[in-house]
């Protein structure tokens, strides 16, 4: 694994670390976890075992991610989100039977102090706000904010907010609505 392990970092030997990964300060990369090629891991994060995590991806600071939760290619986890892995936790009551699937797809975006119920599906290119609680599954291309989230509007591929005329302001790639969200016209996305 050429890359960059912190000191500090606790990588189990049976974890897969993919080429040129970086993993800063106290990151935890237990038993059977996968982490993809070029993946950067910011202070304090720990990846528990059964967990992949797509190359490219970028996670910040103080993040967890738990049994459950999948991460696809060249997505965006802001510092401090969170993840959770059963809807209704007791501490006396052993729910590991309970634990709900959550996929976040390629190239979404989770603004940092997010949290993500388990269950949900977040769509690629997907843009979650800052402080966003996402209870259910958001569709490719959605900008969604606010408690419980709500989508405002949709954004590009490359992460600008689009129009009316669903065409990138900056990369000037159009795009179509489906029942799953957005779609580039040419396929791209």
């Amino acid at each position: 694994m050429a890359g960059f392990v912190h000191e500090t970092a606790d990588v189990h030997p049976e974890a897969i670390v993919g080429e040129d990964c970086r993993l800063w300060q106290h990151c935890v990369i237990a038993k059977g976890a996968r982490l993809g090629r070029e993946c950067r891991l910011g202070h304090n994060v720990f990846v528990e075992g059964g967990v992949s995590v797509g190359s490219g991806t970028v996670i910040k600071d103080n993040v967890c991610l738990y049994t459950g939760v999948e991460v696809d290619e060249d997505v965006f986890i802001g510092p401090n989100a969170v993840f959770t892995n059963v809807t209704n936790p007791r501490a006396f009551v052993d729910r590991k039977a309970e634990f709900r699937q959550t996929h976040i797809k390629r190239g979404a975006t989770i603004g940092a102090n997010a949290t993500i119920v388990c269950g949900a599906t977040i769509g690629a290119y997907a843009f979650l706000g800052a402080g966003t609680v996402v209870i259910g599954d958001v569709p490719d291309h959605a900008l969604v904010v606010g408690n419980p989230s709500r989508q405002i509007g949709w954004v590009s591929r490359e992460g600008h907010k689009l129009g009316d005329d669903l065409i990138c302001p900056v990369s000037g790639e159009a795009y179509r609505e489906t029942g799953e969200g957005l779609v580039a016209i040419d396929g791209a996305a």
